[in-house]
């Protein structure tokens, strides 16, 4: 086979492991590389990377990745990625700043569409604009809003690493990596630190794109069934136009140090009375690079094994030893060209650090001196392998997980297609790890490693007060430095900026960036295989699909049965069933044996509104997946853990609790939105109540209440608990899920109905959840610089009958008005709209905002841009846009869950369809039915603000009365 005259291909393997054919190419004229991998995967691939090392912590990689999406050369609007957000079928589309490249990949199971995004982004990488206009509001910038104003910095990426670096395990994060590369890139903040992030100037952002965004410099990646060499012409179209050049862009290798270091820092965050541990440490280590694939391979599995479930004997060690509330750390990460390790705890007094770091120590050198037994090493090799033949990336295309893999060692001039092959490197690894390999292992990497650090991060509560004092001095500094003209230019070019930002694109212009056409779009909805029936007298759903030999098994149990004062206990009650073991083994053999058995049992709970009714969908799950042989096995360890968990765990238990508490609590800055989200719908629905309950703040509430009640009232903790497996687990309300090949359902039929007939068969009634719902406006108090806004109301009680094209106006106003206001003239990292059709839930949310009233009023104000004529194309464009929502891919797995669970919602084929036809028939009249709804939500929503206390405090002097303030962290 003849491919295109310029490239010339540098190597062509079959891959099965991928079943792909990988070809390797190297533009003629450039030298750019091209990794070709040609399969029958309709969710299409596409994604081009640099390397961007940085020299400094400005984050100037992080900023030009936001900023060459703000339109180019064939593309001269403000935001291309913004139009390819609201009218493409695309099922992955973002950007990404690593500490050493910047990657932007691109995914589509539509061909048309596909073609599209690539060309808009290779327009985009190559030919930006890169106005200094985009360098302000994506960067940073002084804004000043009258001569008599306090002067401040105002940027996107500024205020997204306000938040990020608001978080302490962000903080702990970035100083262990820096404390281990202090001499290379990777000893820089690639994000951007946001007291440097101000140093950065305009002509530095333009000379680092001239640098590294260059062919020479590139390694592009394509996966699919798309035509091979049509993906070689599109990419010479551009390469072409370039000269080859030389790039100095290799990450130099961190010299070794001879002795480990220790690193103390702290976080602005708070003390509790009483409470010492706001400590966290992480024991950190340089690790070389893997010299072949199953040396790469032995690190993922060593990390596993040493700390990969709760039964891992380092997590465990950690866990049990009563100095802290949870583990940090993992493993050795694979994404940096000299990998990094590290473990550790938070929760921890500060002072026991060094009994931290001596424990791990231990362990490890424990470890080392005994090996790793049979039954742990079986559990780990058949984790790794089911998990490497199954290659089930979830929400990911699967041609990205293979682009990131091939980066790995592509990045610095290593083999791309080794990383995406497996079957030798795994079967050499498991004759080698039955020989005390990973034992020797731990002594090479960890204990002889002397390029160690360990960071020690304490609390402290004025550092945020600091920081923040320092910024207005700086600020204040610059202000008296500037004359009476300058501050009034200052002014005009405050004024000029955010004249830009509210300037419409020229229609014409918008219109050049390519798109399908209505005709494109398929008008059926698609719909997956569903057999209805009942197994052993208990509900069942059957899934005929394509699952690579493997049998999905979903066994669900209906939470209305319990009442409603124990919904809070059950994230940690499905904890419990996996993690406490039975009564005729403990948890770390329970956990081997899942690990040896099944490809993996996992527990989850699953909530929704329900369609028609004012009730909720709300469902306790049990999965597990195997292949054949393992059916019995499988059934047998679900058994087990439904009916013989060990709940009387005292000490396990309090245990998981603490590590729940911790983990939630960390969770609170990156998750913001979520959390005010949950909160704000908690008194609009029972399913949104129960949500709040089981997952929002007061589940944290609930959380540190029962830490204290596990030491001084355990007997009602543990009778809570088993209250809740007696009632909870009976044929009479629950559901089987089964998703298989039809061969292998016919041979796990048997056993499964077999295995129904051991469980209860009682058949609970319903407890009674009613709440007095009672929304109110709320302002919640955490450490952090930046703000998380919400407001909110349910559409249906103000007697609002909105359709499936409401989806279409709010995908308008969510990349028009709110990208707008929120994210481009206010600065926050992000804003949203978001409205559920079946419960009527509607709410704003804006994510790392540096405002709080503006961000409401814009809110306030959003109305007006649905009451605006919609021009065809925006129209056009957004419906496309949902359709490719709705359209999402899934794997087989996800295909039958999610088709099960439209069966317990109540969203027949039929509604699907409905909603569908509304999509593709909304009209300007959808728009203005939306844009009233959306003046509703003005009128009597409710306001729920995650963010520091200034800001939340100032909020009510200037409104008085607006916020119920709480103080959660």
């Amino acid at each position: 086979m003849s491919y295109h005259e310029a490239f010339e291909l540098i190597r062509d393997e079959h891959i099965a492991e991928a079943n792909s054919q990988a070809q390797l190419f190297r533009h003629k004229k450039t030298g750019a590389e091209v990794l070709s991998l040609v399969n029958d995967d309709e969710n299409k691939v596409f994604g081009i990377t640099f390397k961007t090392p940085p020299t400094d912590s400005t984050g100037i990689a992080h900023i030009l990745e936001h900023s060459v999406l703000c339109g180019s050369r064939k593309y001269p609007v403000k935001k291309p990625f913004v139009e390819l957000i609201k009218g493409s079928l695309n099922t992955f589309l973002n950007a990404m700043t690593f500490p050493d490249k910047t990657a932007y990949p691109v995914a589509s199971q539509n061909l048309k569409d596909f073609y599209n995004l690539v060309d808009v982004y290779l327009d985009a990488v190559f030919f930006p604009l890169l106005t200094e206009e985009t360098f302000l509001q994506e960067g940073w910038h002084y804004e000043l809003e009258d001569v008599s104003a306090p002067l401040v910095y105002k940027g996107v990426v500024f205020n997204e690493m306000k938040g990020v670096f608001s978080s302490p395990d962000s903080v702990m994060r970035d100083i262990a990596q820096r404390s281990l590369y202090p001499d290379v890139a990777y000893g820089k903040s690639s994000g951007g630190d946001p007291k440097a992030i101000p140093d950065l100037t305009y002509k530095q952002f333009r000379d680092f794109h001239a640098k590294f965004y260059h062919p020479s410099n590139t390694r592009a990646f394509f996966s699919g069934d798309d035509d091979a060499n049509a993906r070689l012409a599109m990419l010479d179209a551009y390469f072409s136009q370039f000269e080859r050049a030389p790039v100095d862009a290799e990450v130099q290798l961190q010299p070794r140090f001879n002795a480990p270091r220790q690193i103390t820092a702290t976080y602005a965050g708070t003390k509790e009375e009483g409470k010492a541990r706001d400590g966290m440490v992480s024991v950190n280590w340089m690790i070389d690079p893997a010299t072949d694939r199953t040396e790469a391979l032995s690190y993922g599995m060593l990390s596993y094994l040493l700390a990969g479930n709760s039964a891992a004997p380092l997590r465990k060690a950690l866990t049990e030893s009563g100095l802290g509330e949870g583990m940090t750390g993992g493993g050795i990460g694979s994404g940096l060209r000299q990998p990094m390790a590290s473990f550790g705890m938070k929760g921890i007094d500060a002072a026991d650090a060094g009994k931290v770091e001596a424990l791990i120590l231990s362990t490890l050198e424990d470890i080392a001196e005994t090996g790793f037994s049979p039954e742990q090493l079986a559990a780990a090799a058949n984790t790794f392998e089911f998990s490497l033949r199954e290659n089930n990336t979830g929400s990911y295309p699967r041609g990205m997980v293979y682009m990131f893999n091939a980066l790995g060692s592509w990045l610095h001039e290593g083999d791309p297609i080794a990383p995406l092959a497996f079957e030798e490197a795994l079967t050499a690894l498991k004759e080698k790890a039955g020989q005390g390999f990973f034992a020797k292992e731990i002594r090479r990497l960890f204990l002889d490693n002397t390029h160690r650090t360990t960071v020690t991060l304490s609390a402290d509560p004025e550092q945020g007060a600091r920081e923040a004092a320092r910024e207005t001095e700086i600020l204040a500094d610059v202000r008296k430095g500037l004359d009476a003209p300058a501050l009034e230019a200052t002014v005009a070019e405050t004024e000029r900026l955010k004249a830009l930002q509210e300037e419409v694109d020229d229609p014409a212009l918008l219109a050049q960036i390519p798109t399908l056409t209505l005709a494109d779009l398929p008008r059926q909805s698609r719909t997956v295989p569903i057999d209805i029936g009942t197994l052993a007298e208990t509900r069942l759903f059957y899934h005929d699909l394509p699952t690579l030999g493997i049998v999905y098994l979903d066994l669900g149990f209906d939470l209305h049965v319990l009442d409603k004062g124990l919904l809070p206990y059950l994230p940690l009650f499905g904890r419990a069933l996996l993690q406490t073991g039975t009564s005729k083994e403990d948890f770390v053999s329970l956990t081997q044996r899942i690990g040896r058995s099944t490809g993996g049992v996992a527990q989850h709970r699953g909530l929704s509104s329900r369609q028609g009714d004012e009730g909720s969908a709300a469902w306790f799950f049990l999965s597990g997946k195997a292949v054949p042989d393992k059916i019995d096995e499988m059934l047998a360890i679900m058994g087990d853990v439904l009916l013989d968990a060990r709940l009387d765990n005292r000490e396990r238990f309090k245990q998981m609790a603490l590590e729940e508490k911790a983990g939630f609590e960390a969770r609170m800055i990156p998750a913001g939105n979520s959390i005010v989200d949950t909160r704000l719908k908690s008194s609009l629905t029972e399913a949104s109540w129960i949500s709040e309950q089981m997952g929002g703040v007061s589940y944290l509430t609930f959380l540190r209440d029962l830490v204290k009640r596990i030491d001084s009232d355990w007997d009602s903790v543990e009778a809570a608990l088993k209250r809740i497996r007696d009632t909870l687990f009976n044929r009479g309300r629950m559901v089987v899920n089964v998703t298989s090949e039809g061969a292998l359902w016919n041979r796990a039929k048997g056993e499964i109905e077999a295995f129904l007939k051991t469980l209860p068969d009682a058949k609970h009634d319903f407890a009674d959840w009613r709440v007095d719902f009672a929304p109110k406006s709320e302002g919640l108090i955490i450490p952090v610089q930046v703000n998380y806004v919400g407001k909110g109301v349910n559409l249906k009680a103000l007697g609002f009958e909105l359709t499936g094209a409401s989806s279409v106006a709010l995908k308008f106003l969510n990349t028009t008005y709110i990208w707008d206001k929120i994210r481009v003239q206010g600065g926050a990292y992000g804003g949203s709209a978001r409205f559920d059709l079946t419960s009527g839930n509607f709410s704003f949310l804006s994510y790392r905002d540096p405002n709080l009233l503006k961000t409401l009023d814009a809110y306030d104000g959003a109305s007006k841009a649905l009451h605006a004529a919609i021009g065809a194309n925006d129209l056009t464009r957004s419906i496309i846009g949902v359709i490719g929502d709705v359209d999402g891919y899934e794997f087989p797995d996800a295909k039958g869950y999610s088709s099960m669970w439209r069966q317990l919602t109540g969203t027949t084929d039929a509604i699907r369809q409905q909603r569908r036809d509304e999509i593709l028939s909304t009209s300007a009249a959808d728009f203005k039915a939306m844009a009233d709804a959306v003046d509703a939500v003005a009128k009597h929503g409710h306001v729920v603000v995650l963010g520091g206390e200034a800001a939340i405090n100032l909020a009510n002097e200037k409104r008085p009365g607006l916020l119920d303030v709480t103080k959660v962290m």
